[in-house]
């Protein structure tokens, strides 16, 4: 083969790049204090241990940057991967801040208003309602197929109108209604909710959990594989049910 030969021809693409979709949670920072953000952090992965656990994140900084609040980014970085987070982005930071985010390998990514195509949700956890403050909420619908690597949490019910793939996660508060197969994860009531009920067509799933009780796939009775069925708590044992 001759050496000015266009290697564009010499053989078959193996590789294209395709846009996606990916809701990443964001860590939104209002103070600057290492110490007090360690706990809260802590408190929250307590909360729901089974999301966070090696979660990606991006750290957004904007507000600390409009107030001219000081903040080592290095160390805030090393703090959150201590935790077991994955920060894979940075926004909203200093031309400091920045550079030392590059240095340990994390994009610099732009703010909203300069058009940041990332899609993130901020990384809280609302106060429950008190009795005379009735939630408002609506359950969270997702009329689409959720693919291999999409990760869903909602602080409501969850409705999949379709399936779920091999690798999918479904993280919901509330219970988790698929109208489809159930191939991936689906993890209810992860704040503690034991009344937390999950609901599918079509039962193939990686792993089931209610209120941080679970089963792998391993573990799952094959009298349920591919039916219907419901899973709920009882005397903390999971019960998978036909319905």
């Amino acid at each position: 083969m001759s050496l000015t030969s266009d290697p564009k021809i010499s053989h078959k693409p193996v590789l294209e790049f395709k846009s996606g979709s990916f809701t990443v949670p964001s860590l939104h920072l209002v103070g600057n204090d290492l110490d007090a953000i360690k706990i809260e952090l802590e408190i929250k992965i307590k909360q729901a241990p089974d999301f966070f656990s090696q979660s990606a994140i991006i750290i957004d900084l904007q507000t600390l940057t409009e107030k001219n609040i000081t903040l080592n980014a290095n160390d805030l970085i090393v703090l959150v991967r201590t935790l077991n987070f994955q920060p894979i982005g940075l926004r909203g930071g200093t031309t400091a801040q920045n550079e030392q985010a590059r240095l340990l390998n994390l994009a610099v990514l732009t703010t909203p208003h300069q058009g940041n195509a990332t899609k993130t949700e901020p990384l809280k956890l609302a106060s429950p309602p008190t009795p005379d403050e009735p939630d408002l909420e609506t359950s969270k619908i997702i009329s689409s197929q959720v693919r291999s690597g999409q990760r869903i949490y909602s602080k409501t019910d969850v409705i999949i109108l379709s399936s779920v793939s091999p690798g999918a996660e479904i993280i919901s508060e509330g219970n988790i209604h698929i109208y489809g197969s159930l191939k991936g994860r689906a993890l209810a009531g992860v704040l503690g909710d034991k009344e937390s009920r999950i609901f599918c067509l079509n039962l193939e799933a990686e792993l089931i959990s209610i209120a941080g009780i679970y089963q792998v796939s391993e573990n799952l009775d094959a009298a349920s594989h591919k039916k219907p069925i419901q899973i709920f708590l009882n005397n903390e044992k999971l019960i998978i049910q036909d319905f």
